[in-house]
């Protein structure tokens, strides 16, 4: 998008270079006036197989960018995003190091990979910038490999199991039943796998098949060959990004009728699978029927601005930026050590949800609300994002937030 307060990489380059150009012939003013913005480091992974999500935080942390500098910006000076491909481990490492070192930004915001997550929030901590995590749900980043400038607006996979778990559980999908998943192979996936197998089993499930899945795999009838011979009562996916919108795209096209349930998901693959071909129950961090006036607002400007509803992606990149746009106004600093401070300390957050948000201070886990939901049949779908119904908040009203959170079960170990 060109926008003048909303820079990609390749303007930041040119306005640099036209500002150095300017101050050899005299005008230094230019200068003052670059440093009169808050530079904020987007890296998210827009190729590969997350792509297709990394495309929709770009758009929300966007959007944020200009509701913010439309409202006079923040302690009087614009946001100005410096946006990157985190690509791999390896590239988001390097490339988190470039934004703290070189562009100097205020702090990071971004990933869905939870390998690449990892290695952002080490270069976070030895920095001490803050990152703000917005799509990896890996619990280990929340346990063993916490750490005080590194936060989760996104949920931990306990969390996702949890919440589509309940309503598992109401309808009788446990208990009993023989299970068949498949996993993606990295770091999120077995992760996910280890959370949902324990809870499965523990509430009187049983895994009768398990089959870890490549992140560039396409073809899914190997698999799909497998389940039909297992005959499970239930299918369920821990599989990441572009995996789910093959997958269900052909679970579909196979014409079996195991029932489909997920434990990780983003809308937006399930809009890439094409109509009538999205199942079961999944849980999701945020929708876009969230029943809320600020989410209104967001899913009405979103819409208006991209032509098509936002999806939780979009939520958590959006929502990030406008989080580090309150803490920095009320702290009356743009200062990364005491953003996490401030972060730590119990703020509340609008989250576009019924009960505000907050990061609490045992693993800078965002605790919130949750939502499940089902699939509908082809034939009510009002239009091609129309593809589920709600079916509640999880944890309910009345119950604690914190019973959705990962457990306190002293993994995580904040270093000073």
């Amino acid at each position: 998008m060109a926008h003048s307060d909303d820079l990609t990489r390749r303007t930041l380059l040119k306005g640099a270079a036209s500002a150095t150009a300017l101050v050899g012939l005299g005008m230094p003013a230019i200068v003052k006036a670059q440093s009169d913005v808050i530079r904020i480091g987007h890296l998210t992974p827009i190729t590969g197989f997350l792509g297709p999500l990394g495309e929709f935080a770009q758009m929300g942390v966007k959007l944020a960018a200009e509701e913010i500098n439309a409202a006079g910006g923040v302690l009087g000076r614009k946001i100005e995003l410096v946006i990157e491909d985190s690509v791999n481990p390896q590239t988001a490492s390097a490339k988190a190091e470039r934004l703290i070192e070189r562009d100097k930004v205020a702090m990071i915001i971004g990933e869905i990979s939870s390998a690449s997550a990892l290695a952002i929030g080490q270069v976070a901590y030895r920095t001490k910038t803050v990152f703000i995590n917005t799509g990896a749900n890996s619990d280990a980043l929340r346990g063993a490999s916490c750490n005080p400038f590194m936060f989760h607006i996104e949920a931990a996979n306990s969390m996702m199991v949890t919440a589509v778990g309940t309503y598992l559980k109401n309808e009788n999908m446990i208990k009993g039943k023989k299970w068949y998943s498949l996993t993606a192979d990295y770091a999120f996936g077995h992760d996910l796998f280890r959370v949902a197998k324990k809870f499965v089993t523990e509430n009187g499930g049983e895994f009768i098949g398990e089959d870890l899945v490549p992140t560039d795999a396409t073809d899914f009838s190997p698999y799909l060959l497998k389940i039909r011979q297992a005959q499970p009562d239930i299918v369920a996916s821990n599989l990441a990004g572009n995996q789910i919108t093959n997958f269900i795209k052909q679970y579909a096209e196979y014409g079996l009728q195991f029932p489909i349930t997920g434990f990780g998901f983003d809308t937006a693959v399930a809009w890439g699978a094409g109509k009538g071909n999205f199942s079961g129950i999944w849980p999701l961090i945020w929708h876009h029927m969230v029943d809320t006036p600020s989410s209104k607002k967001f899913v009405d400007a979103f819409t208006k601005k991209y032509g098509k509803p936002p999806e939780n992606q979009s939520w958590g990149d959006y929502n990030s930026l406008k989080i580090v746009a309150q803490s920095f106004t009320e702290m009356k600093s743009a200062d990364p050590q005491k953003l996490a401070e401030h972060l730590r300390k119990g703020a509340k957050f609008d989250v576009l949800k019924s009960r505000e948000g907050y990061f609490r201070a045992y693993d800078n886990q965002m605790v919130q609300e949750m939502y499940a939901v089902r699939a509908k049949d082809s034939d009510k779908m009002k239009d091609q994002w129309d593809i589920y119904d709600p079916l509640g908040t999880v944890p309910g009203p009345n119950e604690d937030l914190e019973v959705l959170a990962p457990p306190k079960d002293g993994t995580c170990k904040m270093q000073a």
